[in-house]
């Protein structure tokens, strides 16, 4: 008997959904005192950011044997063990803090990683048995639900650090072990609930078909990178996605720093960052509609004159707080369009069976690349200024506009 997809497709969505908001949760009530514990536990303001760039680090490490563990096992295997490796960080990051272990706390905030990974990865299970006509539709579906926890996380963490004053361990620590109980429920919820597993369902159906029988060799990441080379508009998809989290990464992190420097209090440092994170995620919906209505391509170029208006903005704003605060939620939102249309149109551009290695190549790629990005971003600004750094990134949209207007010009033709 062939499968329900609409209701196999409902019943994914509704518990990638739920597991979205936890982890995200999990991840923001977090990492909002993660640089504070770092300070704390290596007594050096210096080394403070460490913590952040190894969870970065760890997300993108581990994106290529999640997604490899995904085309082998489907997104309930590989989905399940990223929650329970990002628990298993947590647990050491609350560990390292009470010995004082700062060498400790690096290691669990790489493993923490693991919980963006699945945050990452979720977006791609919702796309499995969406209709090509909705693919973008239901990615951003995904990535919206990232918004709750996002809003809620970092306002739970003071009394998550109160209870853990409570125990007996630094205060700092106790949104590391609030996550990782948040984590081992998203485990537990993905384990137990997401069946049949959707892609292993898409693949199934895919068998069936005219294509017939898909081998291991086909699923494996040469099989991937083979699809990428393939393919114009993956390699677009590819460059778009980690262009435009680099960009965006880049300048969101330091411009806290230029905001303290105009004399900004950290309410209002607080209240800008919460405008770039609504950009970010409350829109995707708006994203994914547009994507799926006008083309993928289309909405690149959207979201490349939105992050170049970003930057101009957030690098000539001076003293003007206004004017950074419309220029990091236009950052948020030329985000929200990169990923968006970028991970449908790669969803799109390679076969089934290559997917899960792309994809896992894709979050390979936005994560070195931000990291990279973070890590140099200080001594631009520290060397040029913070005006410079926001060109730089600009610059690095160039070879996204090119890509993006040869496809436009090749689909055209």
């Amino acid at each position: 008997m062939p499968p329900n997809v609409p209701a196999i497709r409902r019943r994914a969505n509704a518990i990638l959904i739920a597991s979205q908001i936890l982890g995200g949760l999990g991840v923001a009530t977090a990492l909002a005192l993660a640089a504070v514990l770092a300070e704390e536990v290596s007594g050096s303001r210096a080394l403070s950011g460490l913590a952040t760039t190894s969870s970065v680090i760890g997300t993108a490490l581990l994106s290529l044997p999640l997604a490899s563990l995904m085309g082998a096992r489907g997104r309930r295997a590989g989905l399940t063990l990223a929650y329970l490796i990002a628990a298993a960080g947590g647990t050491l990051v609350v560990v390292a803090a009470t010995l004082g272990n700062f060498p400790l706390l690096l290691i669990g905030m790489a493993a923490f990683g693991a919980g963006n990974s699945a945050n990452l990865q979720a977006r791609f299970a919702a796309a499995d048995l969406a209709e090509p006509q909705r693919r973008g539709r239901a990615i951003a579906l995904v990535v919206w639900a990232t918004t709750i926890g996002a809003v809620v996380g970092p306002n739970i963490s003071a009394p998550a650090g109160h209870g853990a004053s409570g125990l007996g361990m630094p205060q700092a620590a106790g949104p590391f072990l609030l996550a990782t109980v948040v984590f081992l429920v998203s485990a537990v919820l993905v384990w137990a609930l997401l069946r049949p597993d959707p892609l292993l369902t898409a693949r199934a159906i895919a068998s069936a078909g005219p294509d017939g029988q898909q081998s291991p060799e086909d699923r494996s990441l040469r099989a991937g990178l083979a699809a990428v080379a393939a393919s114009p508009r993956a390699r677009l998809a590819l460059v778009t996605i980690a262009g435009s989290h680099t960009a965006m990464v880049s300048v969101m992190v330091m411009t806290p720093v230029d905001l303290r420097h105009h004399g900004a209090g950290i309410e209002l440092i607080g209240l800008v960052i919460s405008g770039h994170i609504a950009g970010m995620y409350a829109f995707s919906p708006l994203m994914g509609w547009l994507a799926d209505r006008i083309g993928r391509l289309s909405v690149i170029c959207f979201a490349l004159a939105l992050l170049a208006c970003a930057t101009l903005l957030a690098g000539t704003a001076g003293p003007s707080h206004t004017q950074s605060a419309a220029g990091l939620f236009l950052l948020g939102l030329g985000w929200s369009a990169g990923l968006v249309s970028g991970s449908a149109l790669l969803t799109d551009s390679v076969p089934q069976a290559a997917r899960a290695a792309v994809q896992g190549l894709s979050d390979l790629s936005m994560n070195a690349a931000a990291g990279a990005g973070g890590a140099l971003a200080g001594l631009v600004v520290a060397q040029a200024g913070y005006g410079w750094l926001n060109a730089m990134s600009a610059a690095l949209l160039l070879p996204v506009a090119a890509l993006a207007l040869f496809g436009r010009v090749r689909t055209r033709s």
